[in-house]
Parts: structure tokens; sequence; C-alpha cells
């Protein structure tokens, strides 16, 4: 019995290690941004008016479900607001009740129980809008840091600093951004030797990256980590996906001539009303946008992947101290590990945002009984879409009525169709999406009607679906597709897929 244990353990640590050296595999998120104060309507749902955010009951619980979700880091965003403090002050007001155990000592007690590593924050001196250009909102700041370096620097959760300076890189870091940053790098230092110190600066979006400036101001900082804003959820721009991916490879670049760790803040959600308003409130993104982001920074080469925010929008539905968000954050949680845990659609979805899946069809005539025209045979060429209607690999189908012939009989393992959802340009999901098979190119049997979901979280984003079958294990020549426009909506496809094979290992594969 030991020796079929030492076995299987070392297989499971090949398995790992050659899982761990593949390209592209894509990083689950490991980290989330904790939220204390309410600050505006963005919080509306992270911090509900009818919870107790100063309960050291919930967040202990909240830290172990982050750790059940595989999370390994914790980010407080602030320990003060309003100069009143989340943790035992000796010269701010303290928010909680007398006589309890403060939020800050919660989290961190939790942390210490789960293993998990904390960033303490110095933040906010005033408010959200501390301006650390400042000399006096640098000075309380630096106070902060003292006390919690007392408090907690001990602690074996305690991991780093988060620094709340979160300065813009358009079209690079200005000098201040840089200056404020470095003085409180610099007192952490001496406060606490050997803790990471991290930033997340916003503004990759309209950066110059082509300015030798850029690189320059970054190398500069005295951070450990600086974990790049990649500003999908806050749209500071239409359709952002592409360039994001873009950006984060020539950070990367960057990177590479700095000792500084490359990591990845990858924004978790949409906005309920307006876009970047402190008037609307913080929802849960569709998924597949979110895993689609997830994907294109590991492929750029990040170390880790955090988010703001798993905390307040990936909310686990068993919880016995629910955020109160709307029922789309308990679909984004189970949706999140159905893709940990290769579940459904989301394996083949991920591949396909990586460029790594082949299938039988590739190449193969598509003839389209209902449009007869040519185009329909881009549905097999193997050339993906990106997150953008515009882009010339998606087809624009007035109904979807298409028949694959494979020239001879196959075995049909599974069968897939890859849409694009943009509310602000009308295009939509298709609701249903039916598949057949004939073996004499006349008479159809249906093998599987997929329902497609959409979030109702869509007047933002752009996000590429799919509709994907399961098993079939069936033997035809001829595969039939049929989608239908939702009204007033336009339909786009930019692959049908024929037993698709995704490049990746398993535990499986290695036994």
């Amino acid at each position: 019995m030991v020796k079929k244990k030492g076995l299987f353990f070392l297989l499971c640590i090949c398995a790992c290690s050659l899982y761990a050296q593949k390209e592209n595999v894509v990083k689950p998120v490991n980290g989330t941004w904790l939220n204390l104060p309410y600050q505006d309507v963005r919080n509306k749902y992270m911090n509900p008016p009818h919870l107790d955010m100063t309960n050291p009951d919930f967040w202990e619980q909240k830290v172990k479900e982050y750790s059940e979700m595989g999370l390994q880091y914790l980010i407080i965003m602030a320990v003060a607001n309003e100069q009143k403090a989340y943790y035992p002050s000796g010269f701010m007001e303290k928010i909680y009740p007398s006589g309890r155990k403060s939020p800050v000592e919660a989290i961190m007690d939790a942390a210490d129980q789960y293993g998990m590593r904390v960033f303490m924050s110095c933040g906010w001196a005033i408010n959200q809008d501390d301006d650390l250009r400042k000399s006096e909102i640098r000075a309380i700041q630096q106070h902060i840091m003292s006390e919690t370096a007392t408090l907690f620097g001990h602690r074996q959760s305690f991991y780093g600093w988060y620094l709340p300076v979160e300065d813009s890189l358009e079209p690079y870091l200005s000098d201040h951004a840089v200056d404020a940053v470095n003085t409180l790098a610099t007192k952490a230092r001496q406060l606490t030797p050997g803790a990471q110190i991290m930033v997340s600066p916003y503004g990759i979006c309209h950066a110059d990256f082509d300015n030798r400036k850029f690189g320059k101001q970054i190398k500069k900082l005295k951070v450990d980590i600086i974990a790049y804003q990649d500003e999908v959820g806050c749209v500071r721009e239409p359709m952002p996906m592409q360039r994001m991916k873009e950006h984060f490879k020539q950070l990367a670049e960057i990177h590479k001539g700095t000792p500084i760790r490359l990591w990845a803040n990858v924004e978790s959600f949409t906005w309920e009303k307006g876009t970047n308003s402190r008037e609307s409130a913080l929802i849960p993104a569709a998924f597949p946008r979110y895993l689609s982001q997830i994907t294109g920074v590991s492929q750029a080469g990040v170390e880790e992947v955090v988010s703001f925010a798993i905390y307040g929008i990936y909310d686990n539905p068993q919880s016995p101290m629910p955020f109160g968000q709307p029922i789309e954050s308990a679909k984004a949680y189970r949706d999140y590990l159905d893709w940990q845990t290769g579940k459904g659609r989301w394996p083949l979805l991920e591949a396909t945002f990586r460029g790594q899946v082949n299938h039988a069809a590739v190449g193969k005539p598509v003839i389209s009984l209902s449009h007869p025209d040519k185009k329909y045979s881009a549905l097999t060429d193997g050339a993906l879409g990106e997150e953008n209607c515009e882009d010339t690999r998606w087809l624009e189908c007035n109904g979807l009525n298409v028949t694959i012939d494979l020239g001879a009989s196959t075995a049909i393992k599974t069968l897939a169709a890859r849409f694009l959802q943009y509310t602000l340009a009308s295009v939509a999901l298709p609701e249903t999406v039916d598949f057949y098979l004939s073996d004499d190119g006349i008479h159809f049997e249906k093998v599987k009607t997929v329902i497609m979901e959409t979030s109702p979280n869509d007047k933002h984003d752009c996000w590429i679906d799919m509709a994907d079958t399961g098993s079939i294990d069936r033997k035809a020549r001829y595969i039939r597709v049929i989608a239908e426009n939702k009204k007033d909506k336009k339909l786009f496809c930019d692959e049908l897929f024929v037993n698709p094979e995704r490049e990746f290992l398993t535990i499986d594969s290695v036994n």
C-alpha cells in the first residue's frame, strides 16, 4: 500500500511538473482585493448596507471560502477611511464596536489558519482620493504603515504591502507617482525588511509603450511586484480585449529588464449602469469574458493572476454569509469552479482562446442548404475571431443552417460552434443551437439541442461563447448545424468544430 501511494504521488509530481512546463498554461486567479469600507455606489453589492462589514465572523467566513476556491493572496484595499480605522489604531477612531475583534485582525487570523498571504494596505489617510503629492497625506499613510507593521508584521500570513498609489500609466508614470511609491516603499522596507511590496497602476489602454521613458519610469520603482490593471472591466475603450492582450505582451518585454515581478490584476466586474462611474455598481461580468482575460495575460507570461475582485463578485451560493449580490454572482462562482475542474464547455472554449485546438472539419467543404453563398466555407477554416465585431473572421449569418460533408463516415465524438455577443452592436448569441447527423445527406437525426446561456450583465461587454454538445459517440458523414438569430439581433459565428482536439496535458495522459 505504501509503495502504491508513493508511486501515485510520484506520478502526480511528474504530471504537475510537465503541466507547469507546458507553454500557454492558463493560470487560475490566485488572489483578490478586499474592500472594508463602503465608498460609493460601486460598492453597492460588494459592501451592501444590510451587512455589518466590521463583523469578524463575516471576514473569517469569507477568507475560508476564498481559501477553498484556491486563492493564495488577500490584498486589503484600505484599512482606514474618513479617518476611522478598521484595526486597533492609536491615533484614529475605530469604526468597529469597542471590545470586538477588528476586521483586519479577523482577516489576519483566518489567513494564518488557512495558510494564505496578506498584502497589508497603508491607506487611506483620508479616503480613496488621497493625494500623495501632499506631504500630510504621505505622513498619515506612513503612520498607518507603522501601526499595522507593529500589529501584524510578525504574522505568518503577513506577506507584504499593497501601496494604494493607483496612478495612471498614460502616457507613462509621472515623476510624482514614482516619488510617492518610492517614499512609501522605503518606509515599508525599514519597518518590514524582506516583505514584498506591490502596486497596481492603471492606464495600459492608452500608455505609450513605444516611448523609452515608459520603461525607464517602471524601472525606477522600488517595488517587488506590479499587478497591472487590465481595464477590460472598466471598458476604457470599446471592445478592449485584443489590445489588452497585446499590451501585456509588451509589459512582459519591459519586465525582462527589471527584477520587478509581472502580475496581472484581472477585472472580474462589469457595470450595472454607466461605465467608470461612482454612481454605477460593480456586478459580475459574463464568465466567458473573464476566462478570455485570464487566458490572455497567462499567454503574455505574467507570474500571477490576481483580481479586482473575487470578493463580492464571485460569491459562494452556499455561503452562510452571502453578499446579497444578484444571482449572477453565484453563477459566476459556479462557472469559475467548473472551469477549474474541467467541466462543461470551458476547457474547449479556453483552448480556442489559446489558439490550440484542431478539428476534423478543417479544410472540408461546407455546403449551406439555405445559404448557397461560398462564404460559409469560412466556418471550417480554423480561423478564429477576437472579441471584436469588426474582425473579418466572424461571419454574419442571417440564420445559420449549414451542412458539413466530411467525405466519409467518421466517428463523431463531439461538436461545437463559437459565437460572438455584443449588445452595443446588436450582436447576440443564439438562444439554441441544434446539431444533426446523417449518413446520406438526406435524412438527418437531431443528436443535441444546446441552450446557450447569455449573461444579463451585457450592457457594455463583448465576449465569445460556445455551444458544445459534449460526448456524442456516433458515426456519420454529414453534420448539420442550425441556429436562429434573436429578434432584431445579428448572429456572428466564426467556426463549427467537429471532434475538436485540445492541446493540453492532464494527469490522465501521464498515467
